[in-house]
């Protein structure tokens, strides 16, 4: 199944995912092709199992395929090596985890400013762009503050602000509303529309929640490993 049409930022071709486990060969993946926009804002639905994190990992170069061949903006990143894909997501790649994942002996800022200890950037100007980070995601006033001083909602807009203060091509959320409650959800909801809409970022969300997907331009229906269709908002 051939989704979206001409090139895209990100273009997967007959990819296919397995693991041993226990001594067979279990098949996540099975020939999937795809094609992501530039500025699309994907949802990805399925059953457990049906393959969704795995694709969302594979994109992020966070594993790699079976076969089948992977290209984020021409790039084969499928091909390169361990220490060139780990450079290549620290600078093209924002990921958005279901459990926050900050570290709690940190502020918020300190928590943003993660990412870019990674680059050559002087320390006044990564807590500048920190800071800024946080401002985007409505947290300016929260910088100093610990994680345990956040409410849920707060730290995963922390996690937004971390993910993004690379200026990533991709942003990448593994179920971001699952531990929030209804309106908390929805303000990240709101805040990942915005850097859609706003600052043309390319997102693909993994989700079980259909009002979550709905905020999503199109949403992508895996089972078995394959995608089995395509709903647009």
């Amino acid at each position: 199944m051939n989704d979206g049409g001409g090139a895209g930022v990100v273009e997967l071709r007959g990819v296919c995912k397995s693991y041993s486990r226990g001594g067979e060969t279990v098949h996540v993946l099975d020939e999937l092709t795809l094609s992501i926009p530039r500025g699309d804002f994907v949802a990805l639905m399925g059953p457990s199992g049906s393959g969704k994190t795995t694709l969302l990992n594979l994109i992020g170069g966070l594993d790699r395929p079976t076969g089948g061949s992977i290209e984020v903006e021409g790039l084969a990143i499928d091909r390169l090596s361990e220490a060139a894909l780990a450079r290549w997501r620290a600078d093209h790649v924002g990921f958005v985890f279901q459990a926050y994942n900050l570290l709690p002996v940190l502020s918020a800022e300190r928590n943003v400013e993660l990412p870019l200890l990674l680059t050559r950037l002087p320390a006044p100007e990564r807590l500048r762009r920190a800071r800024t980070a946080l401002a985007l995601v409505g947290l300016a006033d929260r910088a100093r503050h610990r994680p345990r001083e956040l409410s849920g909602g707060q730290e995963q807009r922390v996690g937004i602000a971390r993910a993004i203060v690379t200026d990533p091509t991709l942003l990448l959320c593994d179920e971001p509303t699952g531990d929030l409650d209804r309106r908390s959800g929805d303000e990240v909801l709101d805040l990942l529309g915005a850097l859609n809409r706003e600052f043309g970022k390319t997102i693909v969300m993994v989700t079980h929640d259909p009002r979550a997907a709905q905020r999503a331009r199109r949403t992508l229906h895996l089972d078995k490993g394959r995608l089995e269709r395509e709903t647009r908002a």
